[in-house]
């Protein structure tokens, strides 16, 4: 069997993710893919580095996948996120969540991303034309660094 949850440093095949996912009893399958953007509040992103707590990590999405089916009875999901350095338009995770009927598997894949968001050990560092920030979370909040330590670039 195919490995359901995984973090890695390699490029992220979106179509695996499906494939772990695909069963006779679904009806539909949701997908989510988030990919490095060039802009966020404004500033243009030359590239992302993410790290994470990868055994950790890796559980918490399997926990996740217990959620969603707490939730939304008779799902699978499947689920991966990408570390290290991601250039503009790389997949940075991507998500499958089968299920039997259509509405619940967009609310469970919706549910997927905002659970990572919120308690995976992973952490991203955007890299701006006039400096760089770690993000304390997805979420987004700013790390514990106060701002005057963050680099800047001239």
């Amino acid at each position: 069997m195919e490995k359901m949850f995984w973090v890695t440093s390699e490029p992220i095949d979106s179509s695996k993710v499906i494939a772990n996912v695909v069963r006779p009893e679904a009806g539909a399958i949701s997908t989510f893919i988030g990919i490095a953007r060039e802009f966020t509040k404004g500033k243009r992103t030359l590239f992302l580095e993410y790290e994470a707590y990868v055994p950790m990590a890796e559980k918490k999405l399997a926990q996740i996948a217990d959620e969603i089916n707490d939730k939304w009875p008779d799902t699978q999901t499947s689920i991966a996120h990408r570390i290290g350095k991601l250039d503009i338009s790389d997949v940075a995770v991507a998500i499958a969540v089968s299920t039997p009927h259509r509405d619940e598997a967009f609310a469970a894949s919706r549910y997927a991303i905002e659970r990572i968001k919120e308690m995976v050990p992973i952490w991203k560092k955007e890299n701006w034309e006039d400096g760089t920030r770690w993000i304390g979370d997805q979420l987004e909040n700013v790390s514990g660094v106060p701002a005057e330590e963050d680099v800047h670039n001239g």
